[in-house]
């Protein structure tokens, strides 16, 4: 791309907020050595390598990215012999760890079944080289310091000087705090002059300690002194620290040649690792911008949604949608000063040329950009004082540039073209220019203010006009892109709202010639079509998000009641398998007390044990996961009268009538409950029979018989509590004295409820449990009056 392009779209100002995300000097080579591609292949690679950057970020927050530093220097060094220092070997450690780990963070994503393809090639390439790490970790600290750790040698030579050292200042301090040394020095404290320990004595006393002066204050009042009692000790760290620096060296030296040894592997992990730092500086740009991957072609097509300029803040940006090279390959915004124009040529610039980069660019989903060979702008006032070019000239000498080397594969941005010289001939030298432009198959976005060029879309098969709106209300630009209309003056609507007289402005639309009048006209007519259609649009948009709105809320609470009826089924389910499980727990408890009378009495034989098994075994209930339809009950009219079995609408259970008290409305009882309901809201069941009374146990008829005990195990507590009432009524006309009521044990309810309703009842004279031997707690023994 031509630099001054890159220069007037901003894209060297794009590079420089793209340099903050990045996390080393490597990544920030590579963002300074940034260019776009013309290789469609090329620009795909690098934006789904942004993306996967992206994705990571997406999912994980961050990339661990820390330590990498940029050590090519350092390991060239070492390559040709060179002696590195223990900063230079702690940043090769550092580097190796930044990559092992970045590695193992990646490959961690890679089990949990992310998809990172590129990446994952990436970090297939870095060799951990863990060996090199803990060698260099093994002699040198986290502040690049050589440890004494790192050999016996430099272990014992540093024990010597600490040695050496304690006795030097064991001495020099007594010296000091000696009484009669007090008046001799100028501080009693101890230093360091020559990289030997001394004392600060007064000039006069020089002589009274001995030993060597090594400096002297400003003034000269001061010396430092080295007393001859720690000459020989100084001599001796002396030489010590001689030994620690001849050590260390050497040390240095064989982590150097270690070093050496992976130079090739070294070189390669940075130059991969510089690649993960760019990519994610390009990833973590894209997340601050809140910008999408685009869809890439070959075809020169355009087509941006709410795209905005990156340099501008977020919130003054107004967003913009541009489409181009499909219906249309000119693309001639006209419009006021300040109103845009200029704005919206850099952006579609800067994005494409973004996009070409492998960045991410600030649109939303679905927005394609195309790959150009050559992309040419003319933007601003380029006049140059050193060549005395006035400002068309200098717009021209671009202009001139452009033409020799545009073609089908270019995109070509003009602003303001054909301005700086005579109106008339600027606009027609700007439709020649765009014509031009417009044979070469090249895809054009220009901006003008020639009122001549409002109709050049007209004419053109292959031209669009656009503007950017203008509120003459506010006096102010809304910035906003319009595509298909193109921009009105304005002149007169903004004169008048300052406070122009009518009458002079009636006198210079007189100036305009009728072509100019029907122009504006034209275009006053399509503002007006443009905005009723938006204001359909809007509502039409509104009167769909209410109703995917309303059809959302529809399917959550259908959601809902479904998974509410499965859980309920799956309740039922759970409730009715206990119940039965108990009956035959219990079914079996009475089969072992008929087998122990059998024993005893010799009275129950064992066919009629066998048959009674398979009776209780046929009577437990079999359960169906799907509720079966209940038919609807046929509405017949049948005369309602004192014990018919009904069922209460309004509550939804079952009961019988005591007594008519009207023709609308009946006493009827619902368990234990008495109640007066009305007509309407019952529903005829049937109509018990008649029991015929007889003797004893003896009343039997062909479908009838009263057993002597009643079998409550598995019913609901309502219907049991009917079927109480009715059997005592059946057992009082059978004459029965004494009956048995069988509720089980289960969770207490049903018996509860057996004994409050037999201790109300008029035909019972007591209640009690039934012993050990007639069934315990789960039966209840009640004699009859």
């Amino acid at each position: 791309m031509i630099e001054r392009v890159l220069r007037v779209l901003e894209y060297k100002k794009m590079k420089e907020q793209l340099l903050e995300h990045a996390a080393s000097t490597l990544g920030r080579q590579k963002i300074g050595e940034l260019q776009p591609s013309t290789n469609i292949e090329e620009v795909d690679d690098w934006q789904n390598r942004t993306y996967e950057g992206t994705k990571v970020l997406r999912l994980k927050g961050q990339a661990p990215l820390g330590g990498i530093r940029d050590i090519r220097a350092s390991v060239k060094r070492a390559q040709i012999g060179g002696l590195l220092n223990a900063h230079e070997l702690l940043e090769i450690a550092s580097t190796i760890y930044g990559g092992r780990r970045f590695k193992k963070f990646i490959e961690t994503m890679l089990e949990d079944e992310v998809e990172l393809p590129l990446l994952e090639g990436i970090v297939a390439e870095i060799e951990p080289l863990t060996d090199l790490e803990r060698d260099i970790k093994q002699c040198v600290d986290d502040n690049g310091e050589v440890l004494d750790s790192a050999s016996p040698t430099l272990r014992t030579i540093r024990h010597q000087m600490r040695s050496y050292e304690s006795g030097i200042r064991s001495k020099l301090e007594n010296i000091i705090r000696s009484s009669g040394n007090q008046k001799k020095l100028s501080d009693a404290i101890i230093t360091i002059r020559n990289d030997r320990y001394v004392i600060p004595v007064k000039q006069e006393y020089r002589g009274a300690f001995g030993g060597m002066v090594h400096d002297q204050s400003a003034s000269g009042a001061t010396l430092f002194i080295e007393p001859q009692a720690v000459v020989l000790m100084n001599n001796q760290l002396r030489e010590a620290r001689a030994m620690e620096k001849q050590e260390v060296e050497r040390i240095l030296a064989e982590l150097s040649a270690h070093v050496s040894e992976h130079v090739d592997v070294l070189l390669h992990n940075v130059a991969q690792l510089a690649e993960v730092d760019f990519i994610f500086a390009k990833a973590l740009y894209s997340k601050q911008m809140k910008a999408t991957q685009p869809r890439l072609n070959r075809d020169g097509h355009l087509n941006l949604y709410q795209a905005r300029h990156p340099l501008i803040p977020s919130d003054e940006v107004v967003p913009i949608d541009v489409e181009l090279g499909k219906d249309y390959s000119s693309l001639i915004i006209t419009g006021p000063n300040t109103g845009g124009k200029t704005v919206t040529l850099k952006t579609v610039g800067l994005l494409t040329l973004m996009a070409q980069s492998g960045l991410h660019v600030p649109v939303e989903e679905g927005s394609e950009v195309a790959v150009f060979k050559s992309v040419f702008a003319d933007i601003g006032d380029e006049q140059s004082i050193e060549q005395s070019l006035s400002t068309f000239s200098s717009h021209m000498t671009n202009i001139v540039d452009i033409l020799n080397e545009v073609d089908h594969d270019s995109l070509v941005l003009f602003d303001e073209l054909g301005a700086g010289t005579d109106p008339t001939e600027g606009a027609a030298l700007a439709i020649a220019i765009l014509d031009d432009v417009y044979s070469r198959g090249a895809r054009l976005v220009a901006t003008t203010h020639y009122s001549e060029l409002k109709g050049y879309a007209y004419n053109r098969p292959g031209a669009m006009n656009a503007s950017v709106e203008f509120d003459v209300e506010t006096l102010r630009p809304t910035y906003r892109l319009l595509i298909g209309v193109p921009g009105r003056s304005n002149a007169f609507a903004i004169s008048r709202r300052l406070g122009l007289r009518e009458d002079v402005i009636e006198k210079a639309k007189a100036q305009i010639d009728s072509d100019n009048n029907q122009i504006e006209r034209m275009i006053a007519s399509l503002e007006d079509s443009r905005k009723a259609a938006e204001a359909d649009v809007e509502e039409a948009r509104k009167v769909r998000e209410e109703a995917e709105r309303l059809r959302q809320d529809l399917v959550a609470n259908l959601d809902s009641l479904e998974q509410e009826k499965a859980s309920i089924l799956v309740e039922a389910e759970e409730k009715a398998t206990r119940a039965v499980e108990d009956a035959k727990e219990e079914a079996n408890f009475i089969i072992e007390e008929l087998r122990e009378w059998q024993k005893e009495t010799q009275t129950v034989k064992e066919h009629q044990l066998i048959d009674a098994k398979k009776r209780l075994d046929e009577a437990a209930p079999t359960l169906q996961s799907k509720k079966k339809k209940k038919p609807k009950p046929k509405k017949t009219e049948h005369k309602l009268q004192a014990g018919d079995e009904v069922k209460v609408l309004s509550f939804g259970q079952k009961g019988h009538i005591l007594e008519k008290i009207s023709d609308d409305e009946f006493q009827v009882q619902i368990g234990i409950m008495k109640m007066k309901v009305k007509k309407d809201d019952l529903q005829y069941i049937d109509r018990p029979k008649q029991v015929e009374t007889k003797p004893l146990a003896t009343v039997r008829g062909n479908d009838h018989h009263v057993k002597p005990e009643l079998d409550l195990r598995g019913e609901r507590y309502e219907d049991a509590m009917l079927k109480v009432e009715k059997y005592l009524d059946d057992a009082i006309l059978a004459g029965y004295h004494q009956v048995s009521i069988i509720h089980g044990k289960g969770t207490g309810a049903l018996r509860k409820g057996v004994k409050q309703l037999l201790k109300n009842h008029r035909h019972v004279k007591r209640a009690r449990d039934a012993g050990m031997n007639e069934g315990g707690l789960g039966n209840t023994v009640v004699e009859l009056k």
